[in-house]
């Protein structure tokens, strides 16, 4: 994950009020895709979509806030079921009714929230910010999960045929 996001004033601005609540920061205690927290995660996908936001004329505030909410759940994804459906359904509600608890959402960054998984949901986004934040998302999920395996396949090129790879 880039630590380009504390540097950037416009962008803690818009953040920084959330990154400051115990909600937010419980996030730290859940691990997200293998190899990173739900709280590292978030945040890339806040100030990825927050720099596409702004390079696209979205609305880069409510992009970035959305972004950081938009996982804002306190449960292992990979074991814990629901009668009323499944994860990709249900989390995003859950999101949503957490952020209720620390700020107050427009309709722009619930919808965000909310349609989020879209894709694996059926309910696309409104907006393009929240199209944005949805692409955001998948990418960061398989840039975290993939990245140690990069490694790994890299070593495992070099210890077979010797020589670095491009790979």
């Amino acid at each position: 994950m880039t630590e380009k996001w504390r540097e950037d004033e416009e962008y803690m601005s818009y953040v920084e009020d959330l990154l400051e609540t115990e909600a937010v920061k419980k996030l730290a205690n859940y691990t997200q895709h293998v190899h990173s927290t739900r709280l590292e995660h978030s945040i890339s996908v806040s100030y990825y979509s927050y720099l596409l936001a702004k390079k696209w004329g979205g609305n880069a505030k409510a992009t970035a806030r959305a972004g950081l909410l938009h996982d804002l759940f306190y449960y292992d994804w990979r074991t814990t079921k629901f009668d009323e459906g499944t994860h990709a359904y249900i989390h995003p509600r859950i999101a949503v009714k957490n952020a209720e608890k620390i700020t107050d959402l427009s309709d722009l960054e619930r919808d965000i929230i909310l349609k989020h998984m879209w894709g694996a949901t059926i309910a696309p986004p409104k907006y393009k910010e929240g199209y944005i934040v949805t692409f955001v998302d998948k990418y960061c999920a398989v840039k975290e999960a993939a990245q140690p395996m990069s490694a790994s396949m890299r070593k495992r090129w070099q210890r077979y045929f010797g020589k670095e790879s491009s790979i």
